[in-house]
């Protein structure tokens, strides 16, 4: 390395697989460990007995979290990498000399640190990502229902807007009973159904029934309760959880709990049942409320603390926390040419941001929404909901650190604004072709 200076002495770096850790310090030669419990403690014994204090390894799939946890217990700065920012020089690609460089460059502080949540925040996230994962396979046996009824010529997708809805579910229910009638069938919908839809859903429920196709259905209603049932026991795990949090830090300021009590936006899908959410929001994070963001939730605002936990300060700036969420626009400049490079998928916590922008290029009554059409417009829907993404991601920033509420400015504002600008860039022409610009009087 030169002439660079070590800036941590008793360092060790580990190279992670599925059936080895290879382990590199400097007073040793490189030491392999098999990845049962016990080995796993061993390799922790030696390092406690070689004096290390910071130890660097890669993300590699989930193998990582077992030795992290461990070497965090003992007592060690463990430290978790980015595997593309320790790349071993092209043809030396051997486990022996990975753990040797990671080691090396951990030594010399060449390694960036990833985040990690604190343990409360690792729970929840496993809690709510395993939610996640539920809410996806239950859309899938959705999808399987609508295929069960379409085989049968029962048109119920294209009449309903959700078969999972209520209505929908009581007609599947009937049908798996036995029940075939449309009149009847009919009559277990909503009374707005009925009354707006009713001869749709009647010709719609005159299906070619069969035995095999009713089996299919079957077995697609039954998986997707069974996963609704997985998601109320996640729910669970976590509302214990907040309330766990929360319990150790009480509201006591007035404002906030003004903050607390008042009525919040409807989550229209995937609510979460947990009691007093809003509630056990704010006091975990010290009474900052994000749910008052355009197009944020409790819902968005819980998923997004279970992904970053409620230390902002992690990031510097707001640019560091929003290029970490992947919505920071990216650059491969060589001199005057600006090539092209693989875009980076955002986090887990950026595409919640991103999914609040989407439903802002609905809205008509919102500063941000007007901002994410008038881009949409000009570079298209995905430039416009990563953009919108990052500024939502700004707002959320200040608004952890500093505590400063978000206004709403609406609209009209916005478009106030945009039109002085370009009244502005107008005159600025105007005045390089030494033209005058004239207001023109429109007549009432």
């Amino acid at each position: 390395m030169g002439n660079l200076v070590k800036i941590y002495e008793n360092a060790a770096g580990i190279d992670i697989g599925s059936e080895k850790i290879f382990v590199a310090t400097d007073n040793h030669s490189v030491r392999s460990y098999r990845t049962f419990t016990s080995t796993l403690q061993a390799c922790v014994k030696d390092l406690l007995s070689q004096k290390i204090k910071t130890v660097a390894m890669e993300a590699t799939g989930v193998y990582w979290i077992t030795i992290y946890d461990m070497l965090e217990k003992a007592g060690m700065d463990v430290w978790l990498v980015n595997p593309a920012d320790s790349k071993n020089l092209p043809g030396r690609k051997t486990d022996v000399q990975d753990c040797q460089w990671i080691q090396q460059l951990h030594s010399y502080g060449l390694l960036r640190r990833s985040f990690i949540p604190t343990d409360f925040f690792r729970q929840l996230r496993t809690y709510n990502r395993l939610r996640e994962d539920h809410i996806q396979m239950a859309a899938t046996h959705v999808q399987h229902m609508q295929k069960a009824l379409i085989l049968m010529n029962i048109r119920l997708p294209e009449v309903l807007n959700q078969i999972h809805g209520k209505s929908g579910m009581l007609m599947i229910e009937s049908i798996l009973d036995g029940q075939t009638d449309p009149k009847y069938l009919l009559s277990l919908c909503d009374v707005r159904l009925r009354k707006n839809k009713r001869e749709e859903i009647l010709q719609a429920l005159n299906g070619f029934y069969s035995e095999e196709h009713l089996f299919e259905l079957k077995q697609a209603y039954n998986a997707y309760h069974f996963y609704q049932t997985q998601i109320e026991d996640c729910d669970k795990k976590m509302e214990l959880l907040l309330e766990k949090m929360s319990s150790e830090t009480v509201i006591q300021n007035e404002d906030t709990l003004q903050k607390a009590t008042r009525a919040t936006k409807r989550v229209r899908h995937h609510a979460p049942q947990i009691e007093n959410l809003h509630y056990k929001l704010l006091n975990i994070t010290d009474g900052r409320d994000a749910a008052i963001l355009p197009g944020f939730t409790d819902y968005n605002y819980l998923r997004v603390l279970s992904e970053i936990g409620n230390d902002i300060s992690r990031w510097p700036t707001a640019k560091h926390f929003t290029s970490w969420l992947g919505l920071a626009p990216g650059q491969n400049r060589s001199g005057k040419i600006n090539k092209r490079s693989k875009k980076r998928s955002s986090t887990k916590a950026g595409q919640v941001f991103k999914q609040a922008a989407q439903t802002l290029l609905l809205s008509k009554h919102i500063a941000l929404g007007a901002f994410a059409k008038r881009l949409k417009s000009k570079k298209g829907p995905a430039i416009a909901i990563k953009a919108t993404a990052r500024k939502l991601a700004v707002m959320y920033y200040n608004l952890m650190k500093h505590g400063a509420d978000y206004v709403e400015q609406g609209t009209k504002k916005y478009e106030e604004k945009y039109r002085n600008q370009l009244i502005k860039f107008m005159q600025k022409k105007a005045s390089e072709l030494n033209l005058q610009l004239i207001e023109l009087q429109t007549k009432e």
